[in-house]
């Protein structure tokens, strides 16, 4: 195992005094080209050009001496010191750090990122990192290739946002660059790169307590009453059943929920404000008037389509949770194709609940049901206002954990 490893961390700024005397004592530098470049480096030195970081450690706790590993901005923040300090290398690190790729992305563009998600886009998480960057008015994306800006423009469609792209940081070749997100994918960009995405409708323009979104912004509850959403709501849009049916789909942060059927938006803005991406679809514009303008109140994130289900589904970004609200078993059937892994909806009578849940289980869905009654009460004088009746039914991919 290594004597000692040192991680730094380069922004393109003159070496500190304690990166150079760990570089002068190294007898092993891995880092990227541009890095083992550097003219502190030793010539002597073993060098390990870094590629895959899972590689490159166990390469470092093979050796026998002082290595450093050298990565660009802060190493801690999604860099190599979570692979170096893994079990199965067993290393213990020295850092010194350097100001992060992120926050160097942002001063280039002169914008504060308190208030921003930051996400890592590979081809594998490339479609939740362009789910958050649906939902949410500030992202930064710290790219890979595969999966850069011109991958994240491309399933962006629909949604308009502006890229701030600052290609290459801190090296004689970086460049700042602002396109709107259609055109992203007109152009050929640098790795590495990190793409500032920001656009809709801003929440809030002060300072606040936590990074990222503010948990507490907006009224407290998973549901709002019928009120909140000027009243009028759909017999399947009512507050218990809203409630049960996000209990069931649980939409999180980096998902993509489709609302089919979306009436008032009621629905589609409370899974927005679980921090998920929503495309909301209903084939009544003036439903889909109403969607956007209860959106645009509650200031969240969403998209909305109009066209008729199931033939205006085929050219969506494929779903993780999808709820039905109209439709019936053809609309229900044809997401089912999509293999969401979780699907919910309603029905009126015991026969139809029946003929979806068979149609369910034939594609593989674990299913349940359950006879959902609520009654309102007049708190004045105690008596029923209002009472509801639906079955609800929710469709689950067992194989699917994520």
């Amino acid at each position: 195992m290594a004597d000692r490893v040192t991680v730094i961390g380069w922004d393109g700024s003159p070496l500190t005094a304690a990166a150079r005397a760990a570089l002068g004592a190294a007898t092993l530098v891995a880092g990227a080209a541009h890095h083992l470049e550097l003219p502190e480096v030793p010539a002597g030195a073993e060098r390990i050009r870094l590629g895959s970081a899972a590689l490159a450690a166990r390469r470092v706790a093979g050796h026998r001496g002082t290595a450093v590993v050298l990565a660009d901005g802060d190493p801690g923040f999604f860099g190599v010191v979570r692979t170096l300090r893994a079990p199965e290398f067993g290393l213990e690190v020295e850092v010194v750090p350097a100001v992060s790729s992120v926050a160097a992305a942002f001063a280039r563009a002169g914008m504060p990122w308190d208030d921003a998600h930051v996400v890592v886009a590979h081809p594998r998480t490339l479609r939740r990192a362009v789910n958050v960057c649906r939902a949410h008015t500030k992202v930064a994306v710290l790219t890979s290739p595969g999966a850069g800006p011109a991958e994240l423009g491309l399933l962006m469609e629909g949604v308009h946002r502006t890229f701030v792209i600052c290609e290459e940081l801190g090296t004689a070749r970086e460049q700042v660059s602002v396109v709107t997100s259609d055109r992203a994918a007109d152009h050929t960009w640098r790795d590495p790169n990190v793409v500032i995405v920001a656009g809709g409708q801003a929440t809030t323009t002060s300072g606040g307590w936590i990074a990222g979104r503010d948990p507490a912004a907006g009224p407290r509850g998973w549901t709002l009453p019928a009120d909140a959403y000027g009243g009028g709501l759909g017999e399947g849009e009512r507050e218990p059943l809203r409630v049960s049916q996000l209990a069931r789909l649980g939409p999180r942060l980096g998902d993509l929920v489709w609302d089919i059927g979306c009436g008032s938006g009621a629905f589609a803005v409370e899974a927005a404000r679980a921090g998920a991406a929503v495309i909301a679809v209903d084939s009544d514009p003036r439903a889909c008037a109403r969607t956007d303008s209860t959106a645009r109140r509650h200031g969240v994130q969403l998209q909305v389509v109009h066209g008729t289900a199931p033939q205006v589904l085929e050219d969506l970004p494929e779903p993780d949770v999808v709820r039905v609200g109209g439709g019936g078993a053809a609309v229900v059937l044809a997401v089912a194709d999509r293999r969401p892994q979780r699907i919910v909806t309603h029905a009126a009578n015991r026969d139809a609940a029946e003929r979806i849940g068979r149609e369910l289980t034939e594609h593989g869905y674990r299913v349940e049901c359950a006879l959902l009654q609520s009654v309102e009460l007049d708190t004045k004088a105690w008596t029923e206002t209002e009472r509801s009746v639906a079955f609800l039914l929710s469709g689950v991919l067992p194989t699917r954990t994520t």
